[in-house]
Formats: C-alpha cells, sequence, structure tokens
C-alpha cells in the first residue's frame, strides 16, 4: 500500500514483521569472509596504513617497494625502521590523544543537548532508547578551547601534524584495546547479540549493540566525536604548519580545512538524525566500527593533509577555474548528502510521531519533505520514495563518495595515495548496499519488489 501524508501516526511492527526481526537478530552467515577473513583485516589494515604512510612521511609520496625477491627483508627491515622512527606510540602521543578522549567523554557527560529518541530496538522488545545530542555544543567547545590552547602557546596545533605517526600508533593500540575490551564486558555482562560462537570473528563483528556510560551511548559517541574532531584538527593543524613556514595557507589547504570542517559540523548538527540510522539500530560495536573510528578514519582519509603540509605549492598548485570546479563540486555534494540525510532521518522521525526537529547551522533548503510519499510494508515500517529518495535509493551515498573524491582530487596528481580514501570508500558503500539490500530484501519481501520498482536506480538516476 502507498501513502502520502505527514506521516504523524506512529508505526506498529506487526507479529510477522517481529517473527522477521527475530529472524534477522540471529547470526546465521559469516562476512567478510568469515573468521579468516577478518583476521587479515585485521592485521592488514594496520600494515597498510603504516606503509601508505610512510610513502608519505619519508618518500614524498611516492609507493616504495622491493626491486626485487632478495630485497624483501631489506626492504621490511627498511619499514620497520620507519615504524620506530616515527611512529612509536610515544608518551607525548598518549597524552595528546588520550587527552582528547577524556576530553569528549567529559564534554559528552556535562554538556547541555537535544534528548532524541532511537527507533524501537527488536531485541529490547522494541524499546526506545533516548540519546543526548550534545555533539554540537561539545564541537564548539572544542574549538575555543583548542583556539585558547594554540594562541597561549600551551598546545601549538601544529604539533598534531608532527606527530602523526606516533598518534596514529597510539590510535591502533586504543582501537584493538577498546575492541577485545568491550567484547569481554558483553561476555561479562550477558549482553551480547546476534554472536556467530568464533572468537575472532564476533570480536570483529562486535558482541553488544547498545553500549552505554551513564547518559553517554558509546557507539554514537565514538562515530562523532573521535574520528572527525580528529580529523579537522588535522587540517587545521596543516593549515597551521603552512601558515607557518609559507606565510599563507594555499587554497588546497583551505579546501581541506572546509571540507572536513562541513562534515564534521553536519554530523554534529544533525546529531539528532544518527540513532535513526542503520549503524546505530542494528550493527554492533565491534573491531569493525571501533578501530575504523578511533584509527582507520582519522588517520587515512586525510593523505591529502599529510602530503601537502610536507611538499612544496608548486606540486599541486591548480589554475583559478580549477579551483572554482572544485569548490563548487565539494559545495554541491554536501548539499545533496546533508538534504537526503535530513529528508530520511527526518521522515523516520515523522513515523514515530516526532514533527517538531530542531533548527542548527546551517539550515539547508529541502531537509524536512511536507506530505512525503512512501510505501508501507506489512511489516509495519515505511520506505520514503520522496525528495532525493523517489530518485535513487542511496542518493547520500552517492554524493558522499564525490566528497571523498575531491579529498583526493585537491592534490591532482601529484600522488595517488589521497585517493586511498575514494577507491576504499567505494568498496566499502558498495558492500554495505549489498548487505542492505539483502536485509531489507528478507524484511520487507514484496513490498521490498515494489519498491524497487517505483526506485529503480540504486545510485546514479539513469545509470544504474
Amino acid at each position: 500500500m502507498a501513502g502520502k501524508s505527514p506521516a504523524t501516526n506512529k508505526i506498529t511492527v506487526s507479529e510477522a514483521g517481529k517473527e522477521i526481526d527475530r529472524r534477522l537478530d540471529q547470526h546465521d552467515k559469516y562476512e567478510f569472509g568469515g573468521p579468516f577473513g577478518v583476521t587479515c583485516i585485521m592485521l592488514g589494515f594496520p600494515a597498510l596504513m603504516y606503509y601508505l604512510w610512510i610513502c608519505l612521511w619519508f618518500y614524498d609520496g611516492q609507493l616504495v617497494y622491493p626491486k626485487s625477491f632478495a630485497d624483501v627483508n631489506l626492504f621490511l627491515a627498511e619499514m620497520w625502521a620507519h615504524v620506530c622512527e616515527g611512529a612509536s606510540p610515544s608518551l607525548y602521543a598518549w597524552k595528546v590523544y588520550g587527552g582528547n578522549i577524556i576530553f569528549q567523554l567529559f564534554l559528552a557527560w556535562v554538556m547541555p543537548g537535544y534528548r532524541q529518541e532511537g527507533l524501537p530496538v527488536p531485541s529490547l522488545n522494541y524499546k526506545t532508547l533516548i540519546y543526548n545530542c550534545n555533539a554540537l555544543y561539545s564541537l564548539y567547545a572544542t574549538m575555543i578551547t583548542a583556539a585558547v590552547l594554540h594562541c597561549t602557546n600551551i598546545f601549538r596545533l601544529t604539533e598534531i601534524l608532527d606527530n602523526f605517526g606516533h598518534l596514529m600508533s597510539v590510535a591502533m593500540i586504543c582501537g584493538f584495546a577498546t575492541s577485545f575490551g568491550v567484547y569481554f564486558w558483553a561476555i561479562a555482562t550477558g549482553s551480547q547479540i546476534r554472536m556467530s560462537g568464533n572468537f575472532i570473528y564476533d570480536v570483529f563483528m562486535g558482541a553488544i549493540l547498545n553500549p552505554r556510560i551513564g547518559p553517554i551511548d558509546l557507539k554514537m559517541w565514538a562515530e562523532v566525536r573521535i574520528p572527525w574532531v580528529i580529523v579537522f584538527f588535522l587540517s587545521v593543524s596543516g593549515g597551521c604548519k603552512q601558515y607557518e613556514t609559507l606565510g599563507y595557507v594555499t587554497p588546497n589547504m583551505a579546501f581541506m580545512i572546509l571540507a572536513t570542517w562541513l562534515y564534521l559540523n553536519a554530523c554534529a548538527k544533525a546529531e539528532e538524525c544518527i540513532p535513526q540510522t542503520w549503524d546505530m539500530y542494528h550493527e554492533k560495536w565491534g573491531f569493525m566500527v571501533i578501530f575504523w573510528n578511533f584509527a582507520g578514519v582519522p588517520f587515512s582519509y586525510i593523505y591529502s593533509i599529510v602530503y601537502m603540509a610536507r611538499q612544496d605549492p608548486s606540486k599541486y598548485q591548480f589554475s583559478t577555474p580549477t579551483y572554482v570546479l572544485l569548490y563548487t563540486t565539494l559545495l554541491a555534494a554536501y548539499y545533496i548528502w546533508d538534504c537526503s540525510m535530513s529528508q530520511k532521518s527526518r521522515f523516520k522521525m515523522q513515523t514515530q510521531g516526532l514533527t517538531n526537529f530542531r533548527k542548527t547551522f546551517p539550515q539547508v533548503p529541502w531537509c524536512i519533505i511536507e506530505n512525503p510519499t512512501y510505501i508501507q510494508t506489512a511489516h509495519g515500517n515505511r520506505l520514503l520514495t520522496s525528495g532525493w529518495w523517489a530518485y535513487s535509493r542511496k542518493p547520500n551515498y552517492v554524493a558522499d563518495w564525490i566528497m571523498s573524491f575531491c579529498w583526493g582530487a585537491v592534490i591532482g596528481t601529484a600522488t595517488p595515495i589521497p585517493y586511498f580514501y575514494s577507491v576504499f570508500f567505494i568498496v566499502v558503500l558498495v558492500h554495505r548496499v549489498s548487505r542492505d539490500f539483502e536485509r531489507c530484501s528478507v524484511k520487507y519481501g514484496k513490498d521490498w519488489d515494489r519498491y524497487c520498482e517505483v526506485v529503480p536506480y540504486k545510485f546514479i538516476p539513469g545509470v544504474f
């Protein structure tokens, strides 16, 4: 059944829908190649991060490799020497990274916020959890604190980039320690869910769904307060570094400061939308999420900043029309991403009977759909077919990927390493879409088939 209304009546999950949810909350198959695959990921990604950092830090962004099989041992020894030299988990790095973690936890605990009700959680008998959304106040408190520390020389922001390798190692250690610690915490408290029975696989996928310390939902806190705060301040650190050494900030570095601030601010200003997402509703808090939030995102998405801060601007200088195109593409993609995410989240809130929404800067046009159209499912949920979601099933993913590509394109063809973000990201998005659509097919059955007929394109309208 299709519908067109303000969608203010709360949804009710049918008995058949509850039975499907119970099946979806059971482990039925391995993903990511099973235990062997996730072990390779857990070991391989840290090694790849070290390798790409070494190429940027010591070899001007050039990809280095052994020239022959006989050189492999020497090559590995050189790589290890670089790690020991520039990426040891120093006491200073522990103070900086740990200090940020503690400060962000403190802000999440004490800052005022907007209380938002999450989606009904099947494993909690469809109970809805309350989230204190204070990321926006915490962000501006962090920015003011950082400015004061920098201007008073208590902590110069240039130190963040100068200690990139050391901070990355500390972040990796925290990611591993937290992943295993949360797993054992879940087992000890009996709060595990959807377990496979294989230890390393369950550490990777996670054992617990909604871990909390007091009023803080750790999964939501770590999704915004750790990765994107570090990403933004690494950009600012790069800008400060250029200003101190060159006397000005290049348009390329200014682009990254703008791009990372837009992303961080969007996550903070619309934090009340996060409880409506797949990550909060279904994804458990394991290594796959924890490590990437603690270390992967902040130290592998901004390779362009590392490159620009250590190279002469002549290597990545563009013409004025190119800068105009780059900035315009970023802002257009940002608008579609922000707007589509808001439309979907606000629609989900409407299905819960919520019609008063928080307004924060920047409030983009068309972010709330009046009288949205949707497909009513037998499960009880509604599938949005209005706004950007009338043209594509994942318009936010397309816009998000375009932004990621811009983060690499900002240095042109000087080195391929900054494009790691967009290459890795498209693999993640395609895999995530396949997981999402497979789950939706099971959950909604014929209603999902009908939805796919109404919205036939997965990503780009008229293409695919």
